[in-house]
């Protein structure tokens, strides 16, 4: 057999002699099955992850296991690509796709665990063999004992550019963003990206952070206290908001029965804040227009049961929908109802709403901290994309609230070009909308105000804890 034919950067054909078959180590197996996923199928981790988990019935110490397994190295890939490239003889790049996610989970168990470097490389290479063959193991093996020849800080030294020559460079590496990202945060934080970016490396530092699993109790089906009592602490904002320090939130009986349920803290107030603005006259419709999968739906349900409202609860997506119409089920007074509409071709009047919530569809860089994969899957082309259908939306909201009615425009993103960018566009071709002091709707969270003037709130998950969600309330003339 050729050199040329053995190559690790090369797929050989699976025969009789190929990996054995069987589940081996099931929390680095689940790991790379995750990761293989996340890379070739566009799947994202914070759902396939707990799925498999069931389907193979692991717990306990190895589920938790591959959970840090898999969200530690989505989260530290960049970091780990540069240092996997200079271990490799040609280039990351040239190396076979199923070997990769095999490279990188050695990575973090090296450079970001407290697991022994014979234990690391021992077992990552066992679970290599059993995936990707013998011969592609033994290169995985040498591969990894370079990397174990030096800490992280030692191999930054080495593969991060110079922070004074290169901010963002240093950046991006160090802290695992890709540079356009990091370019990107450090505007919406009016700093320099040629500058120092301290508060730009503590918002990336924080997004390499486990967060905390958030809990909502939806409003008149369960409270706090409930929470509290099952185990839970009480959020530092939200007053429907409490956090759960271990375990499964799955296991608490509120959860369960759907009367409470998993939801950052910020998607809490930015919902609550639409149904503090004060309106005149009626206010007995609302609308939910991308409501899909029904957290902020099922809040609001809940507080316009509450005052004697009606919430609509639009999603275009069929599969979504149900998932909304489960979240807002037995709310209430029954206040909600769920339709599959397109809200950028509506079913309803114009003028038709008192509220309106525009959960607008974007880039989802403001959750990395949940979803880490996205940094490596969105490209400023991938975002331009999305501000069509963005400014679309937003006119049509505005469209849907009456005279005197209030648009709440939420996004899960602190990009410029879809936050006050985009609001500001909007807003250039309409005279019919007033923009309101969006931070005065929640006076009990400090260092909210951004955008012009300060109208706009915006989030952040170094400063506030949270998703880095962005919100601008508008009223209609």
């Amino acid at each position: 057999m050729s050199e040329r034919s053995r190559s690790p950067y090369r797929s050989p054909r699976r025969g009789p002699s190929g990996p054995p078959p069987g589940p081996k180590d099931p929390a680095r197996r689940i790991a790379y099955d995750v990761l293989r996923a996340v890379e070739e199928r566009d799947a994202y981790a914070n759902l396939l992850l707990p799925s498999m988990l069931r389907e193979r019935g692991v717990s306990g110490r190895d589920a938790a296991l591959a959970t840090e397994l898999t969200y530690g190295t989505l989260r530290r890939q960049g970091t780990y690509d540069a240092i996997l490239d200079a271990c490799v003889d040609r280039s990351l790049k040239s190396v076979d796709s199923e070997v990769v996610p095999v490279l990188r989970l050695g990575a973090h168990q090296l450079l970001s665990t407290g697991i022994p470097p014979h234990a690391a490389v021992s077992a990552t290479v066992d679970i290599a063999r059993r995936v990707v063959g013998h011969h592609r193991a033994r290169f995985a093996n040498a591969v990894l004992r370079k990397v174990s020849a030096r800490d992280a800080d030692e191999w930054l030294a080495i593969v991060a550019p110079a922070r004074e020559a290169d901010p963002v460079g240093h950046a991006a590496v160090v802290h695992s963003h890709p540079r356009w990202v990091v370019r990107a945060l450090a505007e919406a934080l009016g700093e320099d990206p040629g500058g120092g970016l301290a508060d730009t490396t503590a918002l990336l530092a924080a997004h390499n952070e486990r967060p905390r699993v958030t809990l909502v109790a939806k409003p008149g089906r369960a409270s706090v206290a409930d929470l509290v009592e099952a185990g839970a602490e009480r959020a530092r904002y939200s007053p429907y908001g409490a956090h759960l320090p271990e375990g499964d939130p799955a296991g608490l009986r509120e959860v369960r029965q759907r009367r409470a349920a998993v939801q950052d803290e910020a998607s809490q107030l930015v919902a609550l804040a639409l149904t503090r603005v004060p309106v005149e006259g009626a206010d007995s419709r609302w609308l939910d227009m991308c409501a899909g999968p029904g957290g902020k739906a099922a809040l609001l349900a809940g507080v316009a049961g509450q005052n004697g409202a009606r919430l609509l609860a639009a999603e275009v997506q069929p599969t979504r929908a149900r998932l909304v119409a489960g979240a807002v089920e037995r709310s209430v007074r029954d206040s909600a109802r769920t339709v599959v509409a397109d809200s950028t071709r509506p079913a309803w009047r114009p003028g038709a709403f008192d509220r309106v919530l525009l959960d607008a569809p974007c880039t989802g860089l403001g959750a990395l901290r949940r979803r880490p994969e996205s940094r490596w899957r969105r490209t400023p082309e991938t975002a331009a994309a999305l501000a069509p259908m963005q400014r679309d939306l937003l006119d049509r909201a505005l469209d849907a609230a009456r005279p005197g009615g209030v648009v709440a425009y939420v996004t899960c993103s602190p990009y410029l070009p879809e936050t006050s960018g985009l609001v500001g566009e909007v807003l250039a071709g309409r005279d019919d909308v007033e923009v309101l002091r969006a931070a005065d709707t929640l006076p009990e969270v400090p260092d909210l105000a951004a955008g012009p003037e300060g109208r706009f709130v915006q989030f952040w998950p170094h400063r506030h804890g949270t998703d880095a969600m962005f919100l601008a309330l508008l009223r209609k003339r």
